[in-house]
């Protein structure tokens, strides 16, 4: 393949090395610059006739010292100067997509976990409950205490529920622990270490219900200014100061490393107005629930529920949207020859437009985006957090309350720890209505366990329903969400079957088991041919 190649001097390449990864390929990536500088680049580069690396050398690398250090730790006046021109004075907020940022958020709750993770152009990672335990104070040095958030207006009283959850919790643990030992004894073929894992991970699969939602997390996050601008407005504008305390802390460290991507959150005119919108918006939402009477809760079953509420689309739509691409003709036309077709003769089409799809990761192309499917959904907190994390789809919740209830897992009956359990939950409800009749009622969702029940809304399209239903019914998932997802998967094949029937990697299975065995079998292997490798 041919393509031009520019000749740099030796001064040039010199400047250009630190910068770019290379310098004679049309493919390279940019490093050791402030995020702005990068925007600024590619903010000029849209508007430039040459490439970018002469652009970097005819108006940016006068910035750069002669220790090749850029613009040291700041940005460069005149990288600052032209994105705020281009973006603040234009109004292209294209060019806040082209930098980014890596921003740790430690010791959140796991209520805010779902505040920083509600947008869909990010990326995330949180600590999971599923491999952590929980049963330990924290080191005097870094405070001491469990692991839950708290602040002073929640009151004494706070403090002492939130303490006796972990200490049932810490408990029932290790007596879980010895029952799941003993129910599911080691195989021959089974590595002790990989058993132990899928002993402990089967005791914190069981028990994360007891975990109140004030449970403190660590989430990672790498985003775009352009998503970060939306995540702070949205944190500044929330009712929980928990969530406006950590936008500020967010902001603050943002204005460090990239400063002009977020400098419209502090404009009042920008930002301020912004904010005051969304206030008005919540306000105005809430205020209508009330006037017609959506506020309270009618008696009814308290169990959890999956219901497929409504249906965009057939499959004909889908055949025809999976057709258009290789057609030559409109979409009308393509409709026209997929009506003529018999039931079989559709089927035979939908498989073979899937494929043979050999694992999950295998999917089929964007015609199976012309279906959509908005299901309502009852679960506990726990299953509902992990479902909330898929980003191609549309999440809504109602606010966390104790009205839908909270099962006690059979298994945790079986090891015993049933009462107990019980009466973590018991306790969880009591603090929570103490809140909620002192006037709060947004922090009264912290004192919740995790096995308290929300009801939200999945909204999603084919193609993301496959990728969900497929990777959450896997049998190394938790139970909770690969209940939900086989459900989702049965209300699918209810309506249109021959979509079900292109998820062939959904796992029906349902026996308790030891979830996690065959993951940390597969983990353990590689970590002794690693091992190997390197002896």
């Amino acid at each position: 393949m041919r393509y031009p190649v520019e000749n740099f001097s030796e001064e040039e390449r010199a400047l250009l090395t630190p910068h770019f990864t290379n310098l004679d390929r049309p493919v390279f990536a940019l490093v050791n610059l402030p995020e702005t500088v990068k925007g600024a680049l590619f903010a000029r580069y849209s508007r430039y006739s040459g490439t970018v690396r002469r652009l970097f050398l005819e108006e940016f690398a006068a910035d750069v010292d002669a220790g090749g250090r850029p613009f040291d730790g700041e940005e460069g006046e005149r990288a600052a100067k032209l994105y705020e021109r281009v973006f603040l004075g234009y109004g292209d907020d294209s060019i806040a997509q082209v930098g980014g940022a890596h921003i740790a958020c430690e010791w959140v709750s796991n209520i805010l976990t779902k505040l920083l993770q509600r947008g869909r152009l990010a990326a995330y990672l949180e600590q999971s409950t599923r491999y952590i335990p929980y049963d330990q104070p924290l080191p005097e040095d870094v405070g001491g205490g469990y692991r839950y958030y708290s602040d002073h207006d929640l009151g004494p009283p706070f403090a002492e529920a939130m303490d006796e959850l972990f200490e049932i919790y810490s408990v029932s643990l290790r007596k879980v622990e010895e029952w799941a030992a003993e129910r599911w004894p080691r195989g021959d073929e089974e590595p002790e270490p990989a058993w132990r894992r899928s002993i402990r991970a089967k005791a914190l699969d069981l028990l994360r219900g007891l975990l109140p939602a004030a449970t403190l997390s660590h989430v990672g996050i790498y985003a775009s200014g352009q998503a970060y601008e939306q995540l702070l407005l949205r944190l500044l504008a929330s009712p929980l100061p928990e969530a406006r305390e950590f936008g500020s802390m967010i902001l603050r460290e943002l204005q460090q490393v990239m400063p002009s991507f977020v400098s419209r959150v502090e404009r009042p005119d920008r930002g301020g107005e912004w904010i005051r919108y969304l206030e008005a918006r919540r306000e105005a939402t809430e205020q209508w629930v009330s006037r017609l009477g959506l506020d309270r809760r009618e008696a009814g079953d308290d169990g959890p529920a999956v219901e497929l509420v409504h249906v965009d689309g057939n499959e004909e739509d889908l055949l025809a949207s999976c057709l258009f691409e290789a057609a030559a003709v409109p979409e009308t036309e393509i409709r026209a020859r997929v009506d003529v077709l018999d039931l079989d003769e559709r089927a035979a089409l939908l498989a073979d437009l899937a494929g043979e799809r050999r694992n999950r990761r295998h999917r089929p192309g964007r015609g199976f985006e012309a279906l959509r499917y908005r299901f309502e959904i009852v679960s506990d907190y726990g299953g509902f957090r992990d479902l909330q994390r898929h980003r191609m789809l549309t999440c809504q919740w109602q606010r966390l309350g104790p009205d839908l209830g909270a099962g006690v897992p059979e298994e945790v009956r079986e090891a015993g720890c049933g009462d107990q359990y019980q009466r973590a939950l018991e306790v969880s409800r009591a603090e929570y209505e103490r809140l909620v009749e002192a006037g709060q009622r947004e922090a009264a969702q912290y004192a919740l366990c995790l096995g308290y029940r929300i009801r939200y809304v999945l909204d999603l399209n084919a193609r993301e329903a496959m990728h969900l239903i497929e990777l959450r019914s896997g049998r190394e998932g938790h139970p909770t969400y690969r209940a939900v997802a086989q459900a989702m998967h049965d209300r699918i094949a209810a309506v249109h079957p021959t979509v079900a029937a292109a998820m062939t990697h959904v796992d029906r299975s349902r026996e308790p088991r030891l979830e996690r065995i065959l993951s940390e079998i597969r983990t353990q292997r590689k970590r002794v041919a690693a091992a190997r490798a390197l002896g």
